[in-house]
C-alpha cells in the first residue's frame, strides 16, 4: 500500500494558463463538477458569488488556488479517481465562464493506485 497521497483534482498548465486569462475578467471563481444532462460531465467555472455551493457538494481540492467542488452523488462515483482538468478547443458549458472562449475545460481521470487518495480538505 502506497504511503504517498495525490491531491483529489489537479490541472495540466493549459487549463491553468487558461484560468489565470478567465481570472483576469473574473478574479472570484469556483468550479463545480457537473454531473450530466445539458453540459454532460464538464467542469463548469462561475463568479463564486452567483454560485450556490449545495449542502452535499463535495470539496476535492483547488486548482490554480480555485476550489473545486463536485455535488455528493457525483463523488460517490469518482471518489476512487483523480480529476484532471484540461483544456480543449470547443465551447463551454452555457453558464460556464469558459463559454465563448473557443475552448472549454475537460475533465479526464485516472484511477488512485491503493491508498494514494488524498484526504479531503477539512477532514
Amino acid at each position: 500500500m502506497s504511503t504517498e497521497t495525490a491531491p483529489r483534482v489537479v490541472a495540466t498548465e493549459a487549463a491553468l494558463d487558461f484560468l489565470a486569462e478567465i481570472q483576469r475578467d473574473h478574479p472570484d471563481i469556483l468550479f463545480h463538477q457537473s454531473g450530466g444532462c445539458c453540459d454532460g460531465s464538464s467542469p463548469m467555472c462561475y463568479p463564486a458569488n452567483e454560485y450556490r455551493v449545495g449542502e452535499t457538494d463535495v470539496k476535492l481540492g483547488e486548482i490554480g488556488g480555485v476550489p473545486f467542488y463536485i455535488s455528493g452523488s457525483q463523488y460517490a462515483v469518482w471518489a476512487h479517481t483523480q480529476l484532471i482538468i484540461d483544456v480543449v478547443p470547443g465551447r463551454g458549458g452555457m453558464f460556464s465562464l469558459d463559454n465563448g472562449r473557443e475552448r472549454r475545460f475537460l475533465t479526464r481521470s485516472r484511477l488512485f493506485a491503493g491508498g494514494e487518495a488524498c484526504p479531503l480538505p477539512g477532514a
